[in-house]
């Protein structure tokens, strides 16, 4: 199975930093995983459902730890170049006066 799409969605919270849909072999797609800051730095969490006993479960899940690294590795590189493309769209937007927020 081979990801062929990594949609990020920043949130800019304290611990939820980011929402990922993605696309495996152009056609299946797996919404709502979640990046989250943690002790050791960000990591993905599955897309989950709250049971009525306040715990939650995990609606889809890697079977093995090769494809976790795999799914893992690709989503974060691409919330790493999500968070660069906003970064420098907020300095072309300082440097050049721009305000959006004024129109």
């Amino acid at each position: 199975m081979k990801i062929t799409e990594v949609r990020i969605h920043l949130m800019g919270e304290d611990r939820l930093k980011a929402f990922a849909s993605v696309t495996f072999d152009d056609a299946f797609v797996v919404r709502n995983m979640k990046i989250v800051e943690g002790t050791n730095g960000v990591f993905l969490c599955m897309p989950s459902r709250k049971l009525p006993d306040g715990t939650h479960k995990d609606m889809v899940h890697p079977i093995n730890q090769e494809f976790r690294e795999y799914l893992e590795e690709n989503i974060l590189k691409a919330y790493e170049e999500e968070l660069k493309n906003q970064s420098v769209g907020k300095t072309q937007e300082e440097s050049s006066g721009y305000n959006k927020d004024a129109q």
